[in-house]
Order: structure tokens, then sequence, then C-alpha cells
């Protein structure tokens, strides 16, 4: 490094600075300055020391170097794949059968919830000790004064004796021997009878009129038996009895009471006259005699008869 030194007996002059102290006086340092550029910052640099620079040192490796694509090499396309929309699952029977049960079971806890809910008034747990509190404190009820007592009375049912159960049990033992008697005589009566297709019918007499059909209905009675038929030969139903002696006058009349009883009009017992129909309504059907008495073939193993009326019934008239 160069010292710059200043004589004591040096004139007070500003100094110019870019005259050195090697340079002679009078010698201007523009002048003295080399040509090129190199040659000033050589000579600049014995006046100015030169601070060094930090170097850097750039290494690279073989790997650092990137090679560039080719041009010709193909550039691959990403493809995108779509899923495919969602589709809704039908419920299985598994997954029926498991709704049911949870919805079964979920019904059975609150049946079960419920009485004790309804014990607690819905505020409180169920307690045990209340049932023995309420069995042990004293209960009490008024009675309003103007309530009425009611009157403690019994009937006056009361067993029957052996007397009277004794008197029903042959009662209806002789009830069951008549009944039985009548049936065989029914039966006997029966054999008796004349075999089919041997029947004599006589024809009707006269015109058609109720008593007409009367007196030609009474040659049945004890004659023809009863049975589900239509005719003499095969015999009569209670139907089947109307239907042929009223065909015998020109009137058709179908099988079965109830629409025997819709040919008719219906008329009061006081207006009712021989040959109108009697109907005991959905089971049986006669003819009336105009003296209170039906010409019908009532059940099995019995003959057409000649009887006074009984029960509920009603006239119709065929007009």
């Amino acid at each position: 490094m160069t010292e710059l030194r200043e004589p004591l007996d040096a004139p007070n002059d500003q100094q110019n600075p870019n005259t050195s102290i090697d340079t002679p006086a009078g010698v201007s340092h523009t002048a003295a300055a080399p040509g090129s550029r190199r040659e000033r910052r050589e000579s600049e640099s014995d006046i100015v020391p030169s601070v060094p620079r930090p170097t850097t040192v750039v290494t690279r490796s073989a790997t650092s170097v990137i090679a560039a694509p080719r041009a010709s090499a193909p550039v691959a396309k990403a493809t995108v794949k779509t899923a495919p929309p969602r589709r809704l699952k039908m419920p299985t029977r598994r997954n029926v059968a498991g709704g049911v049960v949870m919805t079964f079971a979920l019904g059975l806890i609150a049946t079960m919830a419920l009485p004790a809910y309804a014990f607690g008034n819905g505020t409180a747990g169920f307690d045990a000790n209340n049932s023995a509190d309420l069995a042990g404190a004293a209960q009490s009820i008024t009675v309003d004064d103007n309530a009425a007592a009611l009157a403690v009375s019994r009937d006056a049912y009361t067993a029957p004796t052996s007397e009277e159960l004794q008197a029903a049990r042959d009662a209806a033992a002789a009830a069951v021997a008549a009944t039985e008697a009548s049936t065989a005589a029914a039966s006997a009566a029966s054999a008796e009878a004349p075999a089919a297709g041997t029947f004599a019918v006589n024809p009707p007499s006269g015109a058609y009129s109720g008593q007409a059909v009367v007196d030609y209905a009474e040659q049945f009675v004890g004659v023809v038996p009863y049975s589900a038929g239509a005719t003499p030969e095969a015999g009569f139903g209670c139907d089947g009895l109307t239907q042929y002696v009223f065909g015998q006058f020109g009137i058709y009349l179908p099988r079965i009471v109830g629409n025997q009883a819709a040919m008719g009009i219906r008329v009061s017992p006081e207006d009712a006259q021989p040959g109108d129909l009697v109907v005991w309504p959905m089971y049986h059907i006669g003819i009336y005699d105009g003296a209170g008495g039906v010409i019908d073939s009532p059940d099995w193993g019995r003959m057409v008869e000649h009887r006074a009326l009984w029960g509920s019934y009603y006239f119709v008239r065929i007009v």
C-alpha cells in the first residue's frame, strides 16, 4: 500500500486528487495516463487497493443436463374414463325381512313400554314399593247424602227337584215314542200305497176356481207320500203338490217356496179364500181350504194331509 505524506512546508493549496505524489510537478495525470483501458486500470490499482471478489464455483453433474425431447417422439394422450351411472338396487328378500323384523321389534318394545309409561304418568319411573304403600294405607270414600242405596234382591229361580226332573224325562220319552209310532204308521201306509204308474187321478171339475182347486187337491190326502217329487207317481214335496195341482188348471208355478209366493199378491187373513196359497216364510207352503185348514205335503214318512193352520203364516192369491 502506498502511504501519502504531505510535507509540513507545503502550501495550503488544494491538491488535485488526480495528481499522484509520484507524478512530477507540472505533469498532468491525464496526459500521463496510458492510452488503453486496461493500462488505466493497472495504473489505478497502484493507487486504490483492489478488493478481492468472491469466486463462485459452479459444478455441473452429468445428471443435471436434461435432454430435450425429440420433435419426432409421439406425445401420449391421456385417456379419461367415465364412470358408468349408478343404478338403484331393488330391495332383496333379506333386506325386506330385516325391515319387517326391525319394525316388529320396535312395536314390541313400544307395547311393553306403554303400561309402565301410563303407570308412571309419563314423568316418574316405576316403583315396586307403591303397591305395598297402597295396600297398607287406609282408604276412605265419601258418599253424597242424596245418593240412593240400591236394593239387593234375588230372582225367583230355584233348582228343580228330583220329581220335576223325572217328570221331564218321562215326557221326553213319551214324545219320542209317539214320534216313532207315527213314523211306523206312515211307513206302513206307504207300503200299502199303489205302485208308481198305477195312481188314478180324477181330472179337474169345471172351470178354474178356488174351491175347484181345493176339491182337486183333496183326492191326494192320505194317498200320495211325501218326497222331493212333483207328481203323484213320484210323490209330492210341499211345493211339488202346489205346482202339480195348479198346473192342472193351466197355471204354472215354479219350484221353491219363495218363488211360488212371488207369483201372486198377498192378501189379509180376513180376505183369504179357498184356493189361496198358505205360506210359511222360506220353508213351507200349502193350499188354503177357506175354513181355517190347509192341504199340504208335510214331511218324510207322511202322506198329503188336510189339517188345521198353525204358527206364523200369510196368504197369497194367484191371479
